[in-house]
């Protein structure tokens, strides 16, 4: 009999393959499915997001159980989304098997976590998971917009995009990512993972994310208009703001009242501005009447 009082025993290499094994399956590359197999690699990544038992933790694609057992060990209560439906239908069994004790306090979502418009149970307070790298940032930007009680978090993605997501006006790899994660909250880099923590190793490094949530900039402007402004001024990443809003504006004398309004030098490009720069100029483009 095993001992219910204990913490949950965490999976190592072999506790994965044979998991793996048993439901046949084969990590397939259009999901993103990489499973951890190094339990000081899930531990690491608990401490490093500060969840503890007051926490209800939202974790996306928890593939065989690996993380989830680690989250167990300290959160309050845990909700894994799972897409794929055998591993959705498999994890109950090893969460009960694997952590007893902790068992009531999981929960699993068949779905999507790109298009599910609630989590079950009590407003989940910090996302914390192994994001697959083929749709990380919207799976992350659906989520922070879905779920404002979402107070702070810790996400691992591939190592350019945990860059891109944590990036600064001014560097080589800010972008629309970095722009629209800002408008939800303050975002860091919270170190790197080697490839061969996973099975199997993917050809990509990772990189851990944290954010803690902030209000979003003061502005009259909607998040769809300062988005679609974001969008606009990054599609052509090496022009003047001037020159690639005027689709956006209807003109170009709408677009000079509103970077005038904003503050904002027309000759400046995307790249230079900061979330609340381009929540100005969203403010001024509806002032004008344009369509953003």
């Amino acid at each position: 009999m095993s001992d219910t009082s204990a913490g949950p025993r965490l999976l190592g290499p072999a506790e994965v393959r044979s998991l793996a094994a048993a439901l046949d399956l084969r990590p397939t590359k259009q999901r993103g499915q990489n499973f951890v197999i190094d339990a000081n690699t899930v531990r690491r990544i608990v401490r490093e997001s500060r969840v503890s038992a007051d926490d209800v933790v939202v974790e996306v694609g928890p593939g065989l159980g690996s993380l989830t057992l680690a989250l167990l060990e300290v959160a309050g209560r845990v909700v894994a989304i799972e897409l794929d439906e055998r591993l959705a239908a498999a994890l109950p069994a090893t969460i009960a098997e694997h952590a007893p004790a902790q068992a009531a306090r999981f929960e699993v979502v068949l779905g999507d976590a790109m298009r599910v418009t609630e989590v079950p149970g009590p407003p989940p307070t910090a996302l914390v998971a192994n994001l697959p790298y083929n749709v990380s940032v919207p799976v992350l930007l659906h989520l922070l917009q879905l779920l404002p009680s979402l107070e702070r978090g810790l996400v691992m993605v591939q190592a350019e995009v945990a860059d891109r997501l944590a990036a600064t006006p001014g560097s080589k790899v800010y972008g629309v990512p970095s722009v629209k994660a800002a408008w939800y909250a303050d975002v860091r880099r919270a170190g790197s993972i080697g490839r061969n923590v996973f099975w199997p190793a993917p050809n990509v490094d990772s990189g851990l994310v944290a954010w803690d949530r902030r209000e979003p900039p003061a502005t009259t402007a909607t998040r769809e208009q300062v988005f679609a402004v974001v969008d606009a001024a990054f599609a052509q990443r090496r022009k003047a703001l001037r020159g690639v809003l005027r689709g956006l504006a209807g003109s170009a004398e709408a677009v000079d009242a509103a970077l005038t309004h904003a503050g904002v030098d027309p000759l400046a490009r995307g790249e230079s501005l900061r979330v609340e720069d381009f929540a100005r100029i969203a403010e001024g483009l509806a002032a004008t009447g344009a369509p953003a």
